[in-house]
């Protein structure tokens, strides 16, 4: 065989890629927090031009590719660690937060958003040429919006005008249609707004209606309680997340208290009517939620807004998290958790959620203070 013929058959030879699986680890206290990320893999056989090879088959029949649909991006987010902000706490106490702004629209809503959609299609309440409807502070709604333009739905959402110019704009950008309702009123005067719109013409739209859905806590039930748990082993010992839906705290506490009824589930609010902490509810002022049951959390924690926006500064020049406020409130409360155990000599595996980062909220001036 002449050399020439060896090269051009050697060529001819189908090569097979080799799928790719990026998977990061670290090793944290007493046990592996582990988080795997699947790349998409394409198989292209390569066709040689020799005379004796065989003719090739349409391309479309020899390429294999792996691609994920949105909905399967949602979830399994990873948990973080921190280096400064807990530098002063003992070693048998730890803090460690989810983070959820690695979902695909950005915020822990997009479970409650995917579930609410996914429960309704299947009972055929939300079905090909409606419009969802519903009230949302922003993150709920940008889910709604994102999955709304995969799956072809219209999105109507009514919220508080005073809601950032960042999150309006993405809202805009995903084809929304706004309803911008009075800022004084926040939260629940787009929920007034919603439901009169609803009652109005209730053959027009299909209502969400995230603080009434139990398909809101239910995809924390059935994701975010189950990911903690696995994630830290078994050995979470207490919970905090802020209080707006209620959807994560009642979902999420309720899978962990199934696990261990000796996890304490710790509800985080506002610690005053007034205030800055955007996206949660000071309950004893505030419409509640139908699917919030003020008995089940061990314990409240009422937050400062000062304090929320030390810590948010606290946490992007300290930590590398640019996080948005709830995040930061959550800091705030499990901090106080974890000095509280120090001080009486207790350890414990502190376990928080960052429900997003801060690209939505950089024109709030108080990333500009020292």
């Amino acid at each position: 065989m002449s050399a020439f013929l060896f090269i051009v058959r050697f060529i001819a030879q189908p090569h097979q890629s080799t799928n790719v699986q990026a998977e990061t680890a670290f090793n944290q206290g007493h046990f592996n927090l582990m988080t795997a990320a699947f790349a998409p893999h394409q198989t292209i056989p390569v066709v040689g031009a020799h005379r004796d090879a065989p003719a090739a088959a349409p391309v479309a029949a020899q390429t294999s590719v792996h691609a994920s649909h949105l909905e399967s991006l949602i979830g399994n987010t990873p948990l973080l660690a921190f280096r400064s902000v807990t530098a002063h706490l003992p070693d048998t106490i730890r803090i460690y937060a989810k983070a959820e702004w690695t979902n695909p629209g950005g915020s822990v809503k997009d479970r409650a958003a995917a579930n609410i959609i996914r429960q309704a299609e299947q009972s055929g309440q939300l079905r090909p040429g409606m419009t969802l409807v519903d009230s949302t502070s922003g993150n709920t709604g940008i889910a709604y919006a994102m999955l709304g333009a995969a799956k072809g739905y219209k999105i109507k959402l009514f919220i508080p005008a005073n809601a950032s110019p960042e999150r309006i704009a993405i809202l805009r950008a995903y084809g929304a249609e706004l309803v911008l309702t009075d800022p004084l009123e926040g939260s629940d005067g787009a929920i007034r707004a919603v439901r009169a719109l609803v009652a109005a013409e209730p053959d027009h739209y299909f209502y969400a209606d995230q603080y009434n859905n139990p398909a809101n806590w239910q995809a924390h039930y059935n994701t975010t309680g189950v990911e903690i748990w696995n994630q830290t082993q078994g050995a979470v010992t207490h919970f905090l997340a802020g209080l707006g839906t209620s959807g994560t705290l009642m979902g999420t506490g309720r899978r962990l208290k199934d696990y261990n009824p000796d996890v304490q589930i710790i509800a985080l609010q506002p610690d005053s009517p007034f205030h800055g902490l955007e996206g949660l509810k000071h309950m004893p002022t505030a419409i509640k939620p139908g699917i919030y049951d003020e008995f089940f959390p061990d314990r409240q924690l009422g937050i400062s807004t000062e304090e929320t926006h030390i810590m948010a500064r606290r946490l992007a020049r300290e930590e590398g998290y640019l996080v948005g406020i709830s995040a930061a409130s959550a800091m705030v409360g499990s901090l106080q958790i974890a000095q509280e155990l120090a001080d009486r000599g207790d350890s414990g595996v502190i376990v928080t959620l960052f429900p997003d980062n801060a690209y939505k909220y950089l024109s709030d001036k108080l990333w500009l203070e020292k």
